[in-house]
């Protein structure tokens, strides 16, 4: 992959992970999430609905769901905010054709959460193929009886 598109995928794969690293909507109904407590659930759920949101192009939900303040810490250590996101997101690219967490948990610490799993992703950016995993770290607040992401942290896996 060419030095432009695997930057453009990389930073587009990272704005994807860290906010959603979720499943499409039918994998999500197809598969129950881990046993775990409601909130735990709730945690892992919003994840999925961010990933959901990112994959249509939701902005409306995206910024429900994302705090203004949202930050993505990419595996290079670049960060991108909430309206670097939606710009990405206004711009419609990358197509992604494949978009699956697995691995996912969730730990509660009061209005806060903390969910990791790994993330594995291909598609097309710039008319090139690209397939990732990454493993991912999202920090969530709980806000009005809702989570919200406010950060997000991705770390690509290395290639078997």
């Amino acid at each position: 992959m060419g030095g432009v598109a695997t930057a453009h995928v990389m930073r587009s794969a990272r704005a994807c992970l860290g906010i959603a690293m979720a499943l499409v909507a039918a994998l999500f109904a197809a598969r129950p999430l881990a046993a775990g407590s409601t909130d735990e659930m709730a945690a892992m759920a919003m994840t999925q609905a961010a990933c959901a949101a990112v994959l249509a192009g939701d902005i409306a939900a995206i910024e429900r769901l994302l705090t203004p303040d949202f930050v993505l810490v990419g595996s290079d250590a670049s960060l991108q905010s909430r309206a670097g996101l939606i710009a990405e997101l206004r711009s419609g690219a990358p197509r992604y054709e494949v978009f699956r967490n697995h691995s996912m948990t969730a730990r509660i610490y009061g209005d806060a959460a903390v969910v990791q799993g790994i993330t594995r992703i291909r598609g097309q950016a710039d008319g090139e193929p690209f397939a990732l995993e990454l493993r991912f770290t999202d920090t969530l607040v709980r806000d009005h009886g809702q989570w919200r992401m406010v950060v997000s942290h991705v770390s690509r896996m290395p290639a078997d």
